[in-house]
Order: C-alpha cells, then sequence, then structure tokens
C-alpha cells in the first residue's frame, strides 16, 4: 500500500536528519514522479549568534510509493537571512 504524502514528508525529514546529523528547519517541496517522491527539506548546517546567519542546507531525498530512501543530495546552502529564489 502506498504512503500518503504526509508520511512520505515525516519519512524523508526524519532520514535526512538521521543521515546526516543535522536540525531539521523546514520543508520547501514534495512532488511525485516517475522515480517517486521528491522531497526538498532545509536542515541547519552551522548555528551562528545572531540566529538570521545560520547556515541552511537544502537536501533532497527521493523515496519510492512505500517510504523507502532511495537517494538524497545536497542542493545548495544558504544563510538564515537570505531570501530563497526560485530557478
Amino acid at each position: 500500500m502506498a504512503m500518503s504524502i504526509g508520511n512520505i514528508i515525516q519519512k524523508a525529514r526524519s532520514e535526512l536528519s538521521v543521515l546526516t546529523g543535522l536540525e531539521l528547519s523546514s520543508t520547501l517541496k514534495t512532488a511525485k514522479d516517475e522515480m517517486g517522491w521528491r522531497v526538498s527539506v532545509e536542515l541547519v548546517e552551522k548555528r551562528v549568534i545572531p540566529d538570521n546567519m545560520d547556515i541552511l542546507a537544502t537536501y533532497e531525498a527521493v523515496l519510492d510509493n512505500h517510504g523507502n530512501l532511495l537517494e538524497f543530495s545536497r542542493k545548495g546552502m544558504r544563510r538564515r537571512a537570505e531570501t530563497l529564489v526560485e530557478e
């Protein structure tokens, strides 16, 4: 049985946090394609004071319809205060 989108997001966030050892920040995007589900998540790479200077990394996870992680990769980094620009 296929998992719901909420369960897919929760599984991707959990797997990325465990595998990278980084703190979760936010979920940016979820989309279904021919490989399964692609979930983009921001994780805190480095804490800085003040916190608007924290370094956040965007990771993309690919999961199958059953929530099994197939692959993940870091797609970019930014300071928390920087505005995200869609490409």
